[in-house]
């Protein structure tokens, strides 16, 4: 297996085209990360012609291939203002530095927090689209973990439609120690989300690179502690913010999440194949929404038809996990722990969240 450093001088002789110099010397080429025969990076480029880009690509796979790398993810990214500073020694404003430098986050996998033998299971829950309950599985299986006892962190990844503060009913934002962010704890669960910083529900307008840097400084500037488990609660589909997580964590596994209904499911089946094609263990399938069931009869309706969930675990070769009812925590503002998406440990989807939890442990602590 190659190493970070063999990598770098395969690349060595590519060439940035204004300058001439290498892009590994110009540090246009990072996060290189090599997990069995797969070597995924992240290059930078100046010139944002499609022509350039896809030479660009080329070039490097070719390079990687002749090497005998078989499996090779890239993702380009467009030069930021701080990138050319750091290659060309372009003059800025201080306080521009500053700012960029922060959220830089440069050579990320040497964090101790993301080496694979920091004994942190990353476990990122997705889905295929949006409003079937993914964010309310995350939180819900995070506090579940807790009640077994574990550490356990949740970064909420969902940078375009965070909601895991008002989920949990969060109303503190997180504490800020030198340059070192402390991220709000509850029920267990360390917690860290853009929603503490986004005012009075404003909308978040970035571009996917933008998107990545916050991803890795809830990974690098949190002081998380000690955790057993770091839960990710993704956006819906497959864009930047998954392709980052995929690159940054290669040690991840993943849940989908979907409902019953078939096309739910049939779209969910993209997030999974690309879990699969990114190498990432899938834990398995959970299925919102299952069904309703009648308070005073206990008859079900399935209200979004059935089995889209299974067959969703058979195309991505996994298993079921649960099949949860559609309702809502019976939570009560007055109460000293309200939170309205958690279910109480002793309600029915609060028992299925134990077992979930359960399995999830059993899954990733086999070893």
């Amino acid at each position: 297996m190659l190493s970070r450093e063999q990598v770098q001088e395969i690349l060595q002789p590519i060439a940035e085209a204004t300058s001439g110099k290498s892009l590994i010397e110009l540090q246009l080429i990072r996060d290189i990360v090599i997990k069995d025969k797969r070597v995924s990076l992240s290059a930078v480029f100046l010139d944002s012609s499609d022509e350039y880009r896809a030479e660009l690509d080329k070039v490097i796979r070719q390079r990687l291939e002749q090497a005998g790398v078989e499996d090779i993810h890239i993702r380009l990214r467009e030069a930021t203002d701080y990138d050319r500073k750091l290659a060309f020694g372009e003059e800025m404003a201080p306080e521009d530095e500053a700012v960029l430098k922060k959220g830089h986050a440069a050579g990320l996998e040497d964090h101790a927090l993301i080496r694979e033998d920091s004994g942190v299971h990353f476990i990122a829950v997705a889905s295929g689209k949006g409003g079937v309950g993914k964010s309310t599985v995350t939180v819900n299986l995070a506090v579940a973990l807790a009640r077994q006892g574990k550490r356990v962190g949740l970064i909420d990844a969902d940078i375009y439609g965070f909601s895991v503060p008002d989920m949990m009913g969060l109303e503190e934002g997180p504490e800020v120690e030198g340059d070192v962010i402390i991220p709000v704890e509850r029920f267990g669960v360390k917690v860290m989300s853009m929603g503490f910083f986004i005012r009075e529900n404003n909308p978040v307008i970035w571009r996917g690179p933008m998107l990545g840097k916050m991803l890795r400084q809830f990974l690098s500037d949190v002081r998380w502690g000690e955790l057993d488990y770091l839960l990710l609660d993704l956006p819906p589909g497959t864009g930047d913010v998954a392709l980052d997580l995929h690159q940054m964590l290669p040690q991840s596994k993943e849940i989908i999440v979907t409902t019953p209904h078939a096309t739910a499911a049939f779209v969910a089946a993209r997030a999974g194949a690309m879990a699969l094609q990114t190498n990432h263990e899938i834990l398995g399938v959970v299925e919102n929404m299952s069904y309703y069931e009648c308070s005073s009869c206990g008859d079900r309706d399935y209200v979004f038809g059935r089995g889209g969930g299974g067959r969703l675990a058979e195309t991505l070769h996994t298993e079921l996990l649960a099949q949860l009812p559609l309702g809502i925590p019976n939570n009560h503002p007055s109460e000293a722990d309200f939170s309205p998406s958690i279910y109480k440990p002793e309600t029915t989807s609060g028992k299925i969240y134990a077992d979930i939890a359960t399995s999830i442990i059993e899954k990733c602590e086999k070893d």
